[in-house]
């Protein structure tokens, strides 16, 4: 008799042992005989990849260094895997094309995530993206890509998610011609909604990292309470929705439980609602157009009993204004803009920057570097490199 059961697809997760990594492998788990763990990549948390293979079981564990790979190749060999391990950006690449991997996941935070994310995407996957640093930095590019190659892509952040179930299956060409007026894209506010400028010069990393409804790493933890996070969404929901900047408004709504919305010419809203748990996204994302079960508590609507909004404050949180207008600028400012970013938030988590230095080393990177065409990957990755050198600079000045 021939087994006509379909095999379970192959995942690839970029990024496993950081929150939406760990979230991935929770769904997955929940679904063995739809999904297998084809490989597993971590930047330098040996430890958490090790106990990730002994119970995914990958083919194929990356992590940054040749010596962390070595340390992992040995345990695992001790544990009797057979896990294959390797190490740098070209391993990284190359499982993210593998043809063993029918989905991967793009969880790698920062611009370290931009080439295997593409690589991805140029092997025509279903990619679920979760790495905002990829169409930040090259959106055009990256966006081309995906239809040149026929790449399916589904967004993971929470808001783009929701914008997505919101909006019609096709969506390219302009919200216009789909009947939709406006994207509202929902804000927490972070930990100091409701501060001032002067409140905020203060602030600690452990304040910055302490969100009120999410469970994240520090770097997007930072991101979220500067609203750079906010304004990193606003650009990639321009590029994921075909929408013009001023086509996409911030709402601060700090319950978390609205999760984005689209607002349509006939005066519709349509909103997407649920408990503030990435498994959603992800559950959608592994199985769309189906639906699975993602371990999340339903929504108890008597239980939350208000939902609240206001407008983000742009005097005490610049960089939602820096990032919409790094967007309107187009070319590189968009690259020049998440590179300053990276640098301002790794010196504010070290100590060698306050909480305003962030967006203040951000404004005058951008103001410093001219804004070229991004025809290419090469004219990108230059950008991400000078503004990084910019920066560095001038916090040696600051």
């Amino acid at each position: 008799m021939v087994d006509t059961a379909p095999r379970p697809r192959g995942v690839t997760v970029l990024g496993a042992t950081g929150s939406i990594g760990s979230s991935t492998l929770d769904v997955i788990a929940r679904h063995p005989e739809r999904y297998r763990v084809h490989a597993l990549t971590a930047h330098r948390s040996r430890e958490a990849l090790l106990e990730c293979c002994r119970v995914h079981r990958p083919a194929v564990a990356v992590l940054d260094g040749e010596e962390d790979a070595g340390w992992l190749r040995e345990r695992l060999r001790a544990a009797g895997l057979d896990t294959e391990v390797n190490a740098g950006p070209e391993a990284l690449v190359e499982v993210a094309r593998a043809s063993e991997a029918d989905v991967v996941m793009s969880a790698i935070v920062g611009a370290a995530g931009l080439l295997p994310t593409l690589a991805a995407v140029q092997a025509g996957k279903r990619v679920l993206l979760a790495n905002k640093e990829a169409l930040v930095m090259s959106g055009a590019l990256f966006m081309d890509a995906v239809n040149r190659h026929g790449a399916t892509l589904l967004p993971i952040d929470s808001e783009h998610n929701a914008i997505y179930q919101c909006l019609p299956v096709e969506h390219r060409g302009g919200l216009e011609h789909h009947g939709v007026s406006q994207l509202l894209l929902t804000a927490s506010g972070g930990p100091f909604r409701g501060w001032s400028r002067g409140d905020l010069a203060g602030v600690t990393p452990d304040q910055a990292c302490a969100h009120p409804n999410w469970s994240m790493g520090r770097k997007i933890s930072v991101d979220s309470a500067t609203l750079m996070n906010k304004g990193l969404e606003l650009i990639e929901a321009c590029w994921l929705f075909d929408a013009r900047p001023d086509q996409v408004e911030v709402v601060v709504h700090p319950q978390s439980v609205i999760h984005s919305m689209a607002a349509y010419a006939d005066g519709s809203v349509i909103a997407q609602l649920g408990n503030p748990d990435m498994r959603t996204p992800i559950a959608y994302g592994l199985a769309w157009p189906e639906r699975i079960e993602a371990g999340v508590k339903a929504l108890d609507l008597f239980s939350v009993a208000r939902l609240d909004f206001e407008p983000p404050d742009e005097t005490a949180f610049p960089c939602l204004r820096l990032a919409r207008e790094a967007m309107a600028a187009g070319g590189t400012a968009p690259a020049v803009l998440n590179a300053a970013n990276e640098v301002a938030v790794e010196a504010f988590l070290a100590g060698r920057l306050g909480f305003t230095g962030i967006d203040e080393l951000v404004g005058c990177t951008l103001e410093a570097i001219a804004v070229e065409s991004a025809v290419d990957l090469e004219t990108i990755l230059e950008a991400n490199a000078h503004a990084r050198r910019v920066a560095l600079e001038r916090l040696g000045h600051h």
